[in-house]
């Protein structure tokens, strides 16, 4: 069984957030329900909250966790929120959204589920079970070419590993498919001896295991994960209410240059080009950044809590 899932940077998210009594919340990444739980606590006894996630098991645990009479479990994807606000929580007005985009410890630590490189199970990696993708497609049937592509932009890794990787991949698959995620880990560990010329064990390199990227990367493929999040945020901001604040805790920088680069667009009247020398656009500033700079986690929790250490926190307040 997972261990206990340990929200990140709560404190601070709660507090930027800054739920009171009676106010109502959207929870787009409800995982463990941590932040959740907190939010409940702040906007008792009246205050509503929309739980929403994809995996279906996050919602079930949640469902016992959590107080029923005042959330309103949807398990979707947050891509569709306005959709999901229509149809079942209307009534009420948005004081605060919050994405957590970190992957819970309940998706991390199930065996059957694929998305750590330290447990072997199958290689699957979708958040939503109902999907008919999973990282086991990708491998096994995508050419080199996207394949690469895939591993060097969302595993942001170098063009000459990404190359090596993808080449021990289907190397590896030529032999038999690849199903599980032990094999994958092998076939990575082999392209980083390949380039460091050595057959010795390969040391984690910067505090991550060497097939962490790669994992990353198709993880990200898999559930879209970066275009579910451009196609959030703006609906997420038109949901809000004048002086809601929308909190976003990135894990990587391709997710944390979309939130920063929509916050710093919407926090602007004009976005025309440089070279355009009178504004044409006519777009009217939607939001102002309340966190100058990402918020990050303290020593004290990445201690406690490893895989906070990548976490930030970004904060916007709709106008």
């Amino acid at each position: 069984m997972p261990t206990t899932h340990i929200p990140v940077l709560l404190d601070e998210a709660i507090t930027h957030l800054n739920p009171k009594a009676g106010e109502h919340y959207i929870d787009c990444t409800l995982g463990g329900g941590g932040h959740a739980e907190e939010i409940l606590n702040k906007t008792s006894p009246q205050g509503k909250l929309l739980a929403i996630d994809l995996d279906e098991e996050a919602i079930k645990i949640c469902r016992q966790k959590l107080d029923q009479q005042r959330v309103i479990f949807i398990q979707e994807n947050f891509s569709k929120i306005k959709q999901i606000y229509n149809e079942h929580f209307s009534l009420f007005k948005v004081n605060g959204i919050l994405l957590d985009l970190g992957i819970s410890s309940i998706e991390l630590e199930s065996e059957d589920r694929g998305f750590s490189f330290q447990i072997d199970g199958p290689l699957d990696m979708r958040f939503d079970k109902r999907q008919q993708l999973t990282a086991a497609e990708i491998v096994n049937k995508w050419t080199f070419n996207k394949l690469k592509r895939v591993i060097q932009e969302y595993g942001q890794e170098s063009g000459r590993v990404a190359s090596e990787v993808t080449k021990n991949i289907i190397n590896a698959r030529h032999r038999s498919p690849i199903t599980k995620t032990k094999i994958l880990v092998g076939a990575v560990l082999l392209a980083f001896r390949n380039i460091l010329k050595t057959n010795k064990e390969i040391p984690w390199i910067g505090g991550s295991h060497p097939a962490t990227r790669t994992f990353q990367a198709l993880r990200i493929a898999v559930n879209d994960e970066l275009n579910n999040l451009k196609k959030v945020l703006p609906q997420a901001m038109e949901i809000l209410e004048p002086g809601g604040r929308l909190a976003v805790i990135a894990f990587h920088s391709l997710e944390d240059k979309i939130v920063k680069d929509y916050f710093r667009s919407e926090a602007k009247d004009c976005v025309c080009p440089p070279e355009i020398p009178v504004c044409r656009c006519g777009h009217k500033r939607q939001l102002k950044i309340i966190t100058k700079k990402p918020v990050t986690p303290g020593e004290r929790e990445i201690v406690a809590n490893s895989r906070a250490r990548s976490a930030k926190l970004r904060v916007a307040e709709k106008i």
